[in-house]
């Protein structure tokens, strides 16, 4: 799986952060996911090597603005462009109602299936959200001050790898027959002989997993999502200094967002949702939230808008 982070900053955009919205590219499909998605989302996806026509499905953490002021206008693009085939979106309740408002309002018309899904209920009762035949997502609530979402993306169990050699001395003749057999089908050659794909695959290969983590101040529940992921995606809006006033606005520090990677065991931490106060030049600057989660939790990273982050288990 690829992760485009297409803004990072909390609240408001500033001249080298968009607000909140980060893609998932998933492997072997063309197809793009979406988590949140910040007032002028879409001009990030034009600046970004992503391809707004390969958007599929949308999660939204909560109803603040940053997170959802640029879905109306995405949505609408979509439309206009006349290729879209459809969207899932999930999110918070007053999902539907916010998007039929705007769209009604500006008599704006969506020529495609828009299909919303309330998330709350999967969240309380620890169920999937959704189960495709190569990805499961789940999410669960967090501490905010509205009603917030994490969620959890999870590739499903791979094939092990294809002995091709084997294949070739068992006198299998290459061509689209062996796609079959790499997915461990069971094929009947021309000369008869029925071939199971499974003998000529190794162990099963686990899949990867990626946790997006945003807005909360540290709990449970996100550290109970997040176990052994490959990357967790955490919002860090705060420093350590400045955790009162996380707490206030039940906001994370970075190092909560390490506190959490680390009680998680992930394999590795993102920090995104830096709050404008922490721009270069400041007292404090993205280098030194870094400092502080690292100091807990080694393997972490701050993201920047259009970084593109490569997610695969180690197992």
């Amino acid at each position: 799986m690829q992760v485009t982070f297409l803004g990072t900053s909390s609240g408001v955009p500033t001249r080298g952060r968009n607000v909140s919205s980060v893609a998932l590219r998933l492997p072997q499909r063309s197809e793009l996911w979406l988590f949140d998605c910040g007032e002028a989302t879409q001009h990030q996806f034009l600046r970004s090597e992503l391809r707004v026509s390969q958007l599929s499905r949308i999660f939204i953490t909560h109803m603040h603005g940053d997170h959802v002021f640029g879905l109306p206008g995405l949505l609408a693009s979509l439309g206009m462009a006349g290729t879209c085939e459809g969207i899932d979106l999930y999110g918070p309740d007053p999902l539907r109602d916010f998007l039929e408002g705007v769209l009604r309002t500006s008599s704006t018309r969506i020529g495609y299936p828009l299909r919303t899904h309330r998330v709350a209920e999967a969240a309380s009762r620890g169920t999937l959200l959704l189960d495709d035949p190569d990805f499961t997502v789940r999410c669960t609530p967090l501490i905010h001050r509205i009603p917030a979402f994490a969620y959890r993306v999870d590739q499903k169990p791979r094939p092990g790898r294809f002995d091709l050699e084997q294949a070739r001395a068992q006198g299998i003749p290459p061509g689209p027959i062996y796609a079959d057999l790499k997915a461990g089908r069971t094929v009947t050659l021309e000369d008869g002989r029925v071939i199971n794909g499974a003998a000529f695959c190794g162990p099963e290969r686990a899949g990867s997993s990626v946790v997006y983590c945003t807005d909360t101040v540290f709990c449970e529940a996100a550290v109970d999502l997040a176990r052994g992921a490959d990357l967790l995606i955490h919002e860090s809006t705060f420093s350590h200094g400045e955790a009162e006033m996380a707490y206030q606005r039940q906001h994370s520090t970075s190092t909560m967002a390490a506190q959490t990677a680390l009680e998680a065991g992930v394999k590795q931490l993102a920090l995104t949702h830096l709050s404008p106060r922490y721009m270069p030049g400041n007292p404090m600057t993205p280098d030194d939230l870094l400092a502080e989660a690292q100091a807990i939790f080694p393997n972490t990273l701050v993201a920047k808008d259009f970084l593109s982050i490569e997610v695969a288990t180690n197992a």
